[in-house]
């Protein structure tokens, strides 16, 4: 992003003013959602549970806790491999998300994600991957009319993602076959997706994981 104009202050004036400009990408991201909040009170009809992939069993483990006061969704990890659906369908988007992983000892391979035009059961899925390696977005999208499985973790610009027991914040958003996933403010994935809509949706992976601050804009 640039600015016309010339820089008329100096010294501190001038550092601060390059600080606001730096800053002003990731902020927009994050805050220039005037959207709809995915954690209400009416979250048991807003959001469902499905096995991944598809032919996977939900178990009966209720590993999923959603606190609308808190505007906090808990998945404990106990409970099986699975997504949390929201049930809406979405074309253009903006869609914000935040995350922490609970601290555990040693050395665990955590692991979880966040999904967007995903199909109904989720046959077609994209989804951007929560782990100490880094967020980036892999799926499977229709290419030429045939489920093409894709990984763009090689094409991530940088690992921006902050270690377990931090809040990371992810920022991903959709225009036709476009989609960006933005890490902490900075974009580090784009990808051309298959399909023109479709369902956010959360991942359980075997490890406890907060999401909270779920914010979509629908978008022309």
């Amino acid at each position: 992003m640039s600015f016309p104009g010339k820089f008329i202050q100096t010294g501190c004036g001038l550092l601060w003013l390059a600080f606001l400009v730096a800053a002003m990408p990731a902020f927009s991201q994050a805050t220039n959602l005037r959207s709809t909040n995915l954690v209400s009170e009416n979250y048991q009809k807003e959001w469902t549970r499905v096995g991944f992939p598809p032919d996977f069993k939900v178990s009966q483990v209720a590993q999923w806790h959603v606190d609308p006061a808190k505007g906090e969704i808990v998945c404990d990890g106990n409970g099986g491999h699975d997504w949390f659906r929201f049930n809406k369908e979405y074309s253009n988007f903006a869609f914000h998300a935040e995350w922490r992983f609970t601290k555990v000892k040693g050395n665990p391979h955590y692991n979880s994600g966040v999904f967007f035009r995903n199909s109904e059961n989720g046959t077609t899925w994209h989804q951007a991957q929560t782990t100490p390696e880094g967020g980036y977005v892999f799926g499977e999208t229709p290419v030429n009319g045939k489920l093409t499985a894709f990984n763009e973790q090689k094409n991530m610009t940088e690992n921006r993602v902050k270690p377990a027991g931090q809040w990371n914040t992810y920022d991903i958003r959709c225009l036709g076959a476009t989609c960006t996933l933005a890490v902490n403010g900075k974009v580090v994935n784009t990808i051309q997706v298959g399909v023109d809509k479709g369902y956010l949706g959360l991942e359980s992976e075997g490890f406890q994981i907060t999401f909270r601050n779920l914010k979509v804009q629908e978008l022309p």
